[in-house]
């Protein structure tokens, strides 16, 4: 409940201030934020997070693969039998 009284409360003083600030403050903001994305520095920054993640997938992709493989090779389950213990009727 509190998270949510504070996200509220957030986004009520975002509207307030961002009505009275108007439209000029408003493109401001978007062309302070456009120069920040085409910084260099930023770009950099941001592939290599993406690099990063990408790499961390396929590690872990690796570490599953054999857990997968050796799932497949598990007989399969009788017609009709599921882990809740009831029918497909």
């Amino acid at each position: 409940m509190r998270y949510r009284l504070t996200f509220i409360t957030g986004m009520a003083v975002g509207y307030v201030l961002g009505t009275r600030a108007g439209r000029e403050r408003y493109e401001q903001l978007r062309a302070c934020a456009q120069k920040f994305a085409r910084n260099p520095a930023v770009r950099n920054t941001a592939e290599s997070a993406a690099q990063g993640g990408r790499h961390a997938a396929v590690r872990a992709l690796d570490k599953v693969r054999p857990l997968r493989e050796k799932i497949g090779q598990r007989e399969p389950r009788a017609v009709g039998e599921d882990d809740w213990g009831t029918s497909n009727t």
